[in-house]
């Protein structure tokens, strides 16, 4: 560290280490998981360890640009001062390491925008669009963002580099949008941006949905929608960007086999209903109404893609591009809920098996079962909701599609039906083994309204698209 420069600000050779909940992990456990970090890098390594955002109970140690203010630079004087004596390690200046800061914290992207024009007219523009903006008295316009702007020789350009600390609210087609308006009013280009490191899939698709309206488009299908957020980002500019390798869920999914996520959704329709019609209580009646039901809203999509892109069905267009995307979302959520609600089974029965010998173990039984036969209901009721959510795109479908495509629409329709219906009696059968509170009795309530619903918008459907005389 005692001969490293460069334009980033920094206080130690590894700078930072956060850690972030990306997914089947609380920030409580992230916040836990850099202490014991912090604690055996003091002990066994010995290095100066600092701890910010959740896992710092202080206020003024929150903010990382706080604790690496002075940089590695300020650090020998800063780190013996009481207020400033790191969480974890020795209060004392390591030349050759400077510090680390440890902490957990929401999912931040380092996200860089090309500027043709200098160094300092993407400063002025980082100025503008940062929370800190020149100070106090002239704050930035996006909040949770921190930036400034530099030169990179690989690229023979200047940059707008920024931190999004939370993307939900400053999302990443934000920045690059206003950053567009201040370099239009400074005479200078934006050509493209690029994303260092990894990227929620959340992120590019919040940003495609903007470009979607934004631009009258109708894209249902994720690959497409992740492609228009990389054009329209210009996220390829200055490196491809290849989405197998950037998206964390796309990552994740490549690390453990379809068959090891979702393994019944992912069997044939042969394995399927062999597994089905095995000497098994699962997969069950809850995984074959989550079946059912995206076959249902499948065969309402497949009508409303008949009947839009095509000369015949110009005047259609409108009403099939609000329509069909609902359908298409709700085929799409059902599919999960097949091997969710065969998981939920055996939670459930697991529950039921653990040891009842002491009052201890009697007690951590009950409440396991008490919560794993509410997940138990709560699955096959997402699976009515989901289903439900079909109805008035549906009809849409019956009264202006493809008239020739009648019978694939009643299937359809019949199909989301019986999903409900079949939801209905798995939510039934796991109330009965819970409490009859105010809880219970508005879960019955619900999925009586949800089956009573089902019943009349299925008929309804049918009753549009037969009364059709085109």
């Amino acid at each position: 560290m005692t001969k490293h420069t460069g334009a980033h600000p920094r206080m130690g050779a590894m700078d930072v280490c956060p850690f972030v909940p990306v997914a089947n992990v609380s920030m409580e456990e992230c916040v836990e998981c850099a202490k014991q970090f912090g604690e055996r890098a003091g002990k066994e390594i010995g290095i100066p360890v600092y701890l910010y955002e959740a896992a710092s109970d202080r206020s003024y140690r929150k903010a990382l640009k706080d604790i690496r203010a002075g940089e590695y630079e300020g650090l020998a004087e800063k780190i013996v001062k009481p207020e400033w004596a790191p969480d974890f390690g020795p209060a004392q200046f390591l030349p050759r390491y400077g510090a680390t800061v440890a902490g957990a914290r929401f999912f931040l992207i380092a996200y860089n925008v090309n500027v043709l024009g200098t160094k300092e007219q993407a400063h002025r523009i980082a100025l503008n669009l940062r929370e800190s903006g020149r100070g106090p008295k002239q704050p930035g316009r996006l909040p949770k963002t921190k930036g400034i702007g530099w030169w990179v020789d690989e690229y023979n350009m200047a940059q707008i580099s920024m931190n999004l600390d939370d993307y939900r609210v400053t999302a990443v087609h934000t920045a690059y949008e206003e950053a567009k308006k201040d370099a239009a009013e400074l005479g200078v280009a934006i050509v493209g941006s690029e994303i260092v490191g990894l990227v929620p899939l959340e992120c590019l698709l919040m940003a495609a949905k903007y470009y979607a309206e934004k631009e009258k488009l109708m894209l249902i299908e994720e690959e497409q929608m992740i492609r228009l957020a990389v054009e329209r980002l210009g996220l390829g500019s200055c490196k491809p960007f290849e989405p197998s390798k950037r998206i964390i869920e796309y990552i994740v999914r490549a690390q453990q086999p379809a068959s090891v996520l979702e393994p019944l959704a992912s069997q044939t329709v042969r394995q399927f209903v062999n597994s089905v019609g095995a000497r098994s209580p699962a997969p069950g009646g809850g995984s074959v109404a989550a079946l059912i039901g995206a076959l249902g809203a499948a065969l309402g999509t497949m009508v409303g893609l008949l009947s839009y892109g095509k000369v015949k069905f110009i005047d259609k267009e409108p009403i099939m591009r609000e329509n069909i995307p609902t359908i298409y979302k709700a085929m799409q959520d059902l599919i999960p809920l097949i091997d969710a609600d065969t998981n939920a089974y055996n939670t459930v029965f697991a529950a039921f098996g653990l040891p009842k010998d002491t009052p201890e173990q009697q007690a951590a039984r009950t409440d396991a079962i008490s919560k794993a036969t509410k997940i138990a209901i709560e699955v096959p009721l997402t699976t009515m909701r989901t289903a439900s959510s079909c109805w008035p795109a549906l009809r849409a479908v019956a009264a202006n599609g493809n008239v020739g495509s009648k019978s694939d629409l009643e299937v359809g329709a019949k199909a989301l039906e019986l999903a409900v219906w079949g939801g209905h009696r798995n939510v039934l059968i796991n109330l009965q083994d819970m409490p009859d509170d105010e809880w219970a009795r508005g879960v019955k309530a619900e999925a009586q309204r949800l089956v009573d619903l089902a019943h009349t918008e299925a008929e309804a459907v049918v009753k549009i698209i037969n009364s059709r005389k085109d």
